[in-house]
């Protein structure tokens, strides 16, 4: 499957899950089995796992790479699921979730993630929601564009506020290009692209992304085994600190807590993983294991 995206710290996932031949798991962001492949690769047990994904280009080559297996492939968001499988009364050896936009939803222009490849902008995840990309950019007031840029795009309130009315006085806007041109023709060069963190943030309300993440993690720990183990992969600092600071609550209170750390820092790429694969540089993993009681 590493046609389709490379798996970023591959080797750490299956060092700290380190799956078990019979082991059941729960993928929540299954993607295109980079992960997931590997993992049931050793444990073989299709039938107690789960394999999870919003997007519909993955889900069916999820479908088609299992097509003979009795695994569960899921075609909802990773929120969603998990309120499915608590409400099943399931339970999984290793759950693993990877926040991170996929390789094909960057470089597929049509998806419009990315102003590196021209396309509409969409940045659906699900492409079966209504709301787009567009729709932020050319309906949303010059004051909802400033509190979602300095909110989700972590940007200063000057440049949001310079952004905002770049945008309200230059839209419509059709194509990724276009939005980002008019925003790089308008403001200072810097190391990045100046338009990289107003991408992030229309994305991230386009997904609901940051909420669905603080809606699921208290879920996580109903649905492991006592003894199971839960990684997460994050890719930007709003999402590792949602991550950090719940298994810092739930892992807080000794031999009462019902999680453990397994690593207190996050685990990032080595170098050899950054040659190979650039997109793993803001990648960071983080590992529990649930309190045996």
């Amino acid at each position: 499957m590493e046609e389709y995206h490379k798996p970023v710290l591959l080797s750490e996932v299956l060092q700290c899950l380190s799956p078990k031949l019979g082991d059941s798991y729960l993928d929540l962001t299954a993607g295109y089995a980079g992960h997931a492949g590997a993992i049931l690769d050793v444990t073989r047990n299709y039938k107690s796992s789960t394999l999870v994904d919003r997007d519909d280009y993955a889900v069916k080559i999820l479908k088609g790479k299992y097509e003979s297996e009795p695994i569960e492939i899921l075609h909802m968001d990773f929120y969603s699921a998990a309120l499915q499988c608590l409400q099943c009364g399931e339970t999984y050896d290793m759950i693993l979730a990877d926040f991170g936009v996929s390789s094909p939803q960057l470089d597929q222009g049509d998806r419009g993630f990315s102003f590196l490849n021209d396309g509409p902008l969409d940045m659906r995840m699900d492409r079966r929601q209504e709301m787009t990309a567009a729709d932020i950019v050319n309906k949303w007031s010059e004051r909802e564009l400033v509190e979602i840029f300095e909110k989700y795009g972590e940007m200063s309130p000057g440049f949001s506020r310079k952004v905002a009315k770049i945008i309200r006085l230059s839209r419509p806007f059709k194509t990724t290009t276009e939005l980002a041109n008019a925003i790089a023709k308008e403001t200072a060069k810097s190391r990045i692209h100046p338009a990289t963190k107003v991408f992030q943030a229309i994305r991230i309300v386009v997904n609901d992304e940051l909420s669905l993440i603080e809606k699921t993690l208290p879920i996580l720990p109903k649905l492991l085994k006592p003894g199971g183990r839960l990684a997460i992969i994050t890719f930007h600092s709003l999402e590792d600190r949602l991550v950090k600071d719940y298994f810092k609550g739930a892992s807080s209170l000794g031999e009462e807590s019902e999680l453990k750390l397994i690593n207190k820092k996050p685990i990032v790429a080595e170098k050899l993983e950054l040659v190979n694969n650039p997109r793993a540089r803001s990648a960071k993993l983080r590992v529990v294991v649930k309190n045996k009681k």
